[in-house]
This record gives structure tokens, sequence and C-alpha cells, in this order.
């Protein structure tokens, strides 16, 4: 199976274990989307950009409190939630949620496929 098939397969099987995400995005830690299934009014292209900022400051972080590596990034709002997860060294995974959505259940299932991708690089 090509690569890109199987960072697709990974999103499906997040979004079918989840259904309610609005979306989920694999992007570069550059900011550019490799794959993404999202739903609604959504760029990919700008949220790819976002979510690799949102890791980029979240390693800075961590580096500068000796925190070791990065793990995640989780922004709260008032409609909804982004999870950022690193993927490996190249690529962070994104995770959009609606408000009032099971954090618990995001990061368990998240983590692993964030786990799996970062395999895949």
């Amino acid at each position: 199976m090509a690569k890109h098939d199987a960072l697709k397969n990974h999103i499906e099987t997040l979004r079918n274990a989840i259904p309610e995400l609005k979306g989920v995005l694999l992007a570069s830690n550059e900011g550019l989307p490799i794959a993404h299934s999202i739903s609604g009014p959504s760029d990919p292209n700008r949220l790819a950009a976002m979510a690799a900022a949102a890791s980029s400051l979240g390693r800075r972080i961590t580096d500068s409190m000796n925190m070791a590596t990065l793990g995640e990034v989780a922004i709260q709002g008032d409609e909804g939630a982004l999870f950022v997860y690193s993927a490996g060294s190249k690529a962070v995974l994104a995770v959009l949620g609606p408000q009032g959505s099971n954090a618990g259940l995001i990061h368990l299932e998240s983590r692993q496929i964030a786990k799996d991708i970062g395999e895949l690089f």
C-alpha cells in the first residue's frame, strides 16, 4: 500500500472511531497539508499552518522548560476544541472536535493514530 493511502486510512479510522469530529488533518511541520478529512467550511491550508504553528510553540515551551519531547497541544474554545499531536519528527495530526466532545476518547484514539503515522515517516 502506498504511503498516502496508508495516511488516508489512518485518518478515516479516526473519523470512524469518533464520528462527531469536525475534522482530522495531517500536516507537515512546515504547515503544509498532507492529508485531511474535514467537515464544514474549514480551510485545510489554513488549519495546517495553524496546527504547525501551535506545535512549534509547544516544542519551544517543552524545550525551554526541560520537559523532553512535545506530545500534544490542546486548544479549547467556546464552539469546539483543537487537539494537535506530534506525528513523528516531520508531521502533526490536528483533530477538530465540537464543544463538549469527549477529550479522553479523542486523546485515546488520536495518540495511537499519531504514533502510527509517525512510524510511516
